[in-house]
């Protein structure tokens, strides 16, 4: 088994710039394949993120309607999450939905309760599925950007920018935004990415207590709006936008952007408004011209396509798997490893609701997130290391506190660059 991945770390693309909530289905279209893999994949990560360490806060989240088509809509949105096999969807009156979050906004006329909605952890999920490959024996090629695909009679050619090369007996995509130039490589069409950008801003975590749990809009059929939610992490999140764009680097935030997200949470949360803000980001939603996941099995050129997986791919993720896994089976059977063969992990949590290392003593680096030096080495020497700044700030939290690096960025790297044995300049980004 190989992992190809065309950075030079595991979930350093759009899985990273999601909303991060582990997402229960509600308001899939029912009967989609969306609707079925984030159900299942729902039960799937909810059962394995406490094995490996993946934080998960249970706080449930309430839609809040602003106006009285919004209300009026809220029996069809309760109704929609029992076709999608959800039935814990309850609509409630205004006041309690006041009662719940006091600190919301005036004009609230009626909300809807889902209380399996929950916070997961982004960052530690992509990491964690690749550190259990990589110990039981995948092989994980990283700065492998696919130039082209080969189909031979046995055999595929994935021939790198670089002039590396792989021989596979069959490929499965799952190349996010991507997808569909990796597709097109196989001779295939039938989806075209054009990438939706989501911006969102991070507030400091003295914000924390204005909220109890995620604070949903009504959805359109265009994006599930704007939402107003804690993280893991302990801060409190605005967004996402939900602007369609044509180049996929273009991870940047916008003027426009940030100032449509302020006025739309001066209604949601007021007092949030007064809260410092820690960071800002945007992240790329992997969208195409069909409203479903593009999913396809291609046995002629060995090959399974998992295309178009939005930001709901978090939690889908494991379904995902399974689908390709069952896909791939029927056309090249393999015989899983019993589970007493299989070797485990565990990442450090890095959900504030438990207990963080730095509790249990050790020297920190980072003071805005507590960081420990030992943290910093551990994630170096992983199986699946950081190999920069942004991968240790994923590991640990470092350098993604209210100060963004500038008090400990130096003393981060320098630490950095001793446990790795290399330049201090190198984790610095400087050339």
């Amino acid at each position: 088994m190989a992992l190809v991945e065309a950075r030079n770390d595991v979930g350093a693309g759009t899985s990273k710039a999601n909303t991060a909530i582990l997402h229960t289905g509600f308001d899939a279209v029912p009967g989609s394949v969306e609707s079925r893999l984030v159900a299942r994949g729902y039960a799937l990560l909810r059962a394995y993120a406490p094995t490996v360490g993946i934080s998960v806060e249970e706080t449930g989240a309430v839609l809040v309607a602003w106006d009285d088509e919004q209300a009026a809509n809220l029996p069809t949105l309760e109704k929609k999450a029992a076709a999608n096999g959800y039935h814990h969807a309850e609509v409630v009156d205004p006041a309690t939905v006041r009662e719940m979050e006091p600190h919301l906004g005036d004009g609230i006329t009626g909300g809807m309760l889902v209380p399996g909605e929950h916070l997961i952890d982004p960052w530690s999920t992509p990491i964690a599925f690749a550190t259990e490959a990589v110990a039981n024996g995948c092989c994980l090629f990283t700065g492998f950007e696919i130039a082209n695909a080969v189909v031979g009679p046995e055999v595929t050619r994935l021939l790198a920018a670089d002039g590396r090369e792989i021989g596979a007996r069959f490929v499965v995509n799952a190349a996010g935004l991507h997808g569909d130039t990796v597709h097109r490589l196989f001779g295939f069409d039938g989806f075209t990415i054009r990438p939706r950008r989501g911006e969102l801003i991070v507030f400091d975590k003295l914000a924390r207590p204005l909220l109890g749990r995620t604070i949903l809009p009504v959805p359109t059929s265009h994006t599930k709006g704007v939402l107003v939610a804690p993280t893991v992490f302990g801060n409190i999140m605005l967004g996402p936008t939900a602007d369609d764009i044509d180049d996929r680097g273009a991870t940047g935030s916008t003027r426009s952007g940030l100032d449509g997200l302020l006025r739309k949470g001066h209604r949601i949360l007021p007092a949030l408004m007064h809260e410092e803000v820690t960071a800002v980001y945007a992240g790329l939603r992997a969208a195409t011209e069909h409203s479903d996941y593009q999913l396809s099995c291609e046995p002629s050129a060995r090959y399974i396509c998992l295309g178009g997986i939005r930001s709901t791919g978090l939690t889908s993720s494991m379904a995902l798997a399974e689908d390709a896994l069952a896909m791939l089976a029927t056309h090249m059977p393999a015989t899983p490893k019993a589970l007493d063969e299989l070797a485990t992990i565990r990442l450090t949590p890095l959900g504030e609701a438990g207990e963080r290392p730095y509790q249990r003593g050790g020297t920190v680096v980072c003071h805005c997130e507590r960081v420990t030096a030992e943290e910093i080495d551990a994630a170096i020497a992983a199986p699946v290391p950081a190999r920069d700044v942004d991968g240790l700030r994923r590991r640990t939290r470092a350098l993604a506190g209210r100060c963004q690096g500038f008090y400990c960025a130096a003393e981060v790297c320098a630490h950095a660059a001793v446990a790795s044995d290399r330049p201090m300049s190198e984790w610095m980004g400087l050339p």
